[in-house]
């Protein structure tokens, strides 16, 4: 998994920062997919979740969340 140095969503930083997995709970970070589309993965260490970025629009929906190996 590589983690990219821009955001993967055009949301203002304080909208940013307000997301979370849905499932977990746990805060999002900006990564790359296998596929190199951009995703938000939850930092939760005992279940982490990829989530799909759409035209810039986080699908924050647990039926398309990954799992990660971490």
């Amino acid at each position: 998994m590589a983690f990219i140095p821009f955001p993967a969503t055009s949301l203002e930083p304080w909208v940013r920062d307000l997301l979370r997995c849905p499932v977990t709970g746990a805060p999002l970070i900006d990564s790359v997919g296998p596929d190199g589309s951009p995703e938000l993965v939850s930092t939760d260490g005992e279940r982490p979740l990829a989530y799909p970025v759409r035209d810039g629009i986080p699908v924050l929906l647990a039926d398309e969340a990954r799992p990660v190996a971490r």
